[in-house]
């Protein structure tokens, strides 16, 4: 089905993407092509300020202008809804946000002829009980991490997969990635790299006591719980590095695994996910 529809989101504080944005409003709209822009840019298309979530409501596509981070938020935004995101990295090369400003058009003429490339990437569905109760449900498009509060204390993590007891970990903390998530925290954690397509779910503990406790690659199918080992430690979960529970409390059981909702993020038409890892860290360089 031909897009009618496209959202467009600016990272904040980014007053020298106008120009751009500016164009790209122009280009749109010289196609009949509706705008949705949230506050940050509305007033640069002439289109009323909407919400990052009302944009992605009501747009067939949303154009993310910033970074990884910014395209993380607007994952969240889009939730459940299979709505693609077209990421353009104003900053250095992204792993998400991999479309440079230079072929942002080619890909947009592509996308409007359904002939763009989309990548699914997997989403981890995250769920937080406490006595028993569900007290927050996210979705996490890279990861879900434990990790220690204000104290610099090693914390315990008790960790299970399908029902099975997989290992206590004593570290600064626990992620729970995609492989998606592969190339964020959980890599300077340590971690495996994983292709950006497999499914799969990565636990990779920060920092630990013990040498022997390493990175696990679980399955896809595997439905994950996370049970914090509260004492004199404060503790926080934090989802994509963005939201979550400030603080954790003693009982508190996090439900983590593949979400029923993936995401599809346009690919770049210039380069594959291998000359993006080339060029991120560097390989080949000497």
């Amino acid at each position: 089905m031909p897009i009618e529809s496209i959202g467009i989101c600016v990272k904040d504080d980014q007053p020298q993407a106008e120009g751009m944005v500016v164009e790209l409003g122009r280009w749109l709209q010289a196609r009949g092509i509706e705008i949705h822009a949230e506050s940050q840019c509305a007033d640069w298309v002439g289109v009323a300020a909407q919400t990052r979530e009302e944009v992605a409501e009501a747009a067939e596509l949303v154009i993310a202008l910033g970074g990884d981070g910014t395209l993380l938020s607007v994952a969240r935004a889009v939730g459940p809804r299979r709505v693609p995101i077209l990421g353009v990295n104003l900053g250095r090369l992204g792993f998400l946000a991999e479309v440079d400003p230079d072929e942002l058009y080619p890909v947009l003429e592509q996308a409007l002829a359904g002939q763009a490339e989309m990548v699914r990437r997997m989403r981890l569905e995250v769920r937080l009980e406490r006595q028993g109760e569900e007290i927050l449900r996210t979705l996490a498009l890279n990861e879900a991490v434990v990790t220690h509060g204000q104290l610099t204390r090693l914390i315990d993590v008790e960790a299970w997969a399908d029902g099975q007891r997989v290992t206590t970990y004593h570290a600064d903390g626990l992620i729970v990635s995609t492989a998606t998530g592969s190339t964020a925290y959980s890599l300077s954690a340590g971690g495996p790299l994983l292709v950006p397509d497999l499914k799969a779910i990565v636990l990779t503990p920060i920092c630990p006591h013990s040498l022997t406790q390493r990175p696990v690659v679980l399955p896809e199918t595997a439905v994950i719980e996370v049970v914090p080992k509260i004492g004199i430690e404060e503790m926080a979960l934090t989802v994509d590095g963005q939201t979550g529970m400030s603080i954790l409390t003693e009982g508190d059981r996090l439900h983590i695994r593949q979400s029923d909702h993936p995401i599809d993020i346009v690919a770049s038409s210039s380069r594959n996910r291998y000359e993006i890892l080339q060029t991120k860290l560097g390989w080949g360089n000497g």
